[in-house]
């Protein structure tokens, strides 16, 4: 009998999990909504209705339907992998729902139109992607509780327009590594310990449209692309990029199993979406930089060093932690410091993926 028909607590344990405040765990958003009311997509108003007729066409409403088997004994002969495994799904189902949920209130709270539209089709499939993994959970026996996480998870105010930076990396990123998994299991299908990497092709398609979105509100109101908001592009890539280095090199076992370097995932999802965001954004970062890399490594063992005090109450282990956090933080101000690559004409058009 399966751990989740066995003992409730371990539905519960699962969604604390989902809950946690940890500094790199996903996030719940909430922003200022009347704000958002205001955005005009007159200037890219072909564009835009291009974009909506296919939302509306919904290509993708059969492919989360579908249903598989799968032993969760499998992954029992490698606890670690397992463990691994469930903090992937847990994370994935935790960083879904967020957009579901803030999607919901931005069309609940704003009266235009366009943009009410626009996010009632962006939860349905962020809502799609939530109930596809959480049934993948069901079947190794645990759950989140997605009601307890929209009601009891804290949330963090955004500005719209760092919605906008945060959210548009989010998409293309979440796109660039569901594209390269895919592939690469594509070619290597002795490497695919769980059915549901076959299901990344579609939904990676679901994470582009969203970020094509973001990008057009973006270009619909070009100061936010110029001036002091190049500092805070710059520091979304940085935050984002960073966070996924530091989060995938806590997983070694993970891309063990997948046959793959992590260290060479990263930077190949680094150079996707950094050739993705050239169509919006004005600058991007030289991730081949050893500077760049020199840090994102240390910025890794400072995480380390933090886990390992995590929970530990003496007060010198507090006084620790609280100097690798300070390490950690001047750590990614250097990042943040280095030279960026200007891109001066970014490509107007809206990007079709690159499968």
């Amino acid at each position: 009998m399966s751990e989740l028909m066995s003992d409730d607590a371990a539905v519960n344990l699962t969604t604390q999990q989902a809950l946690e405040g940890r500094a790199l765990a996903p996030r719940f958003y909430c922003t200022d909504y009347p704000a958002m009311a205001h955005i005009d997509v007159t200037p890219v108003r072909a564009e835009w209705d291009q974009m909506m007729r296919a939302f509306e066409l919904d290509t993708n409403r059969g492919h989360f339907k579908q249903s598989y088997d799968y032993d969760p004994a499998i992954l029992d002969a490698d606890p670690a992998l397992k463990e691994e495994f469930l903090d992937f799904l847990v994370s994935s189902i935790t960083a879904e729902y967020s957009g579901c949920v803030l999607y919901q209130e931005i069309e609940k709270n704003v009266s235009n139109p366009d943009i009410a539209k626009l996010m009632r089709y962006m939860a349905r499939d962020e809502s799609r992607h939530a109930g596809f993994i959480n049934k993948a959970l069901n079947k190794l026996g645990v759950a989140v509780d997605l009601g307890v996480l929209k009601r009891e998870k804290e949330y963090t105010f955004f500005k719209p327009k760092f919605i906008y930076y945060a959210t548009y990396l989010s998409e293309k990123i979440g796109y660039a590594r569901y594209i390269t998994i895919f592939r690469h299991l594509e070619r290597h299908p002795e490497k695919r310990f769980h059915p549901i990497f076959k299901w990344f092709l579609e939904w990676c398609n679901d994470e582009f449209a969203h970020g094509e979105a973001f990008a057009l509100i973006m270009r619909s109101d070009p100061k936010l692309l110029r001036g002091l908001n190049k500092l805070w592009i710059r520091f979304f890539l940085v935050a984002v990029y960073s966070t996924m280095y530091v989060r995938d090199h806590a997983r070694p076992k993970l891309y063990e199993a997948f046959g793959m370097d992590v260290k060479e995932f990263d930077y190949e999802v680094f150079d996707i979406t950094t050739e993705i965001s050239r169509q919006v954004f004005p600058l991007t970062l030289n991730t081949d930089d050893p500077r760049f890399r020199a840090g994102l490594e240390r910025m890794r063992e400072l995480q380390m060093g933090r886990d390992a005090l995590e929970g530990k109450p003496s007060i010198v282990a507090k006084a620790k932690r609280l100097g690798l956090g300070a390490l950690f933080g001047l750590t990614f101000a250097r990042l943040y410091l280095l030279p960026t690559q200007p891109n001066a004409m970014p490509e107007q058009v809206c990007m079709q993926p690159a499968w």
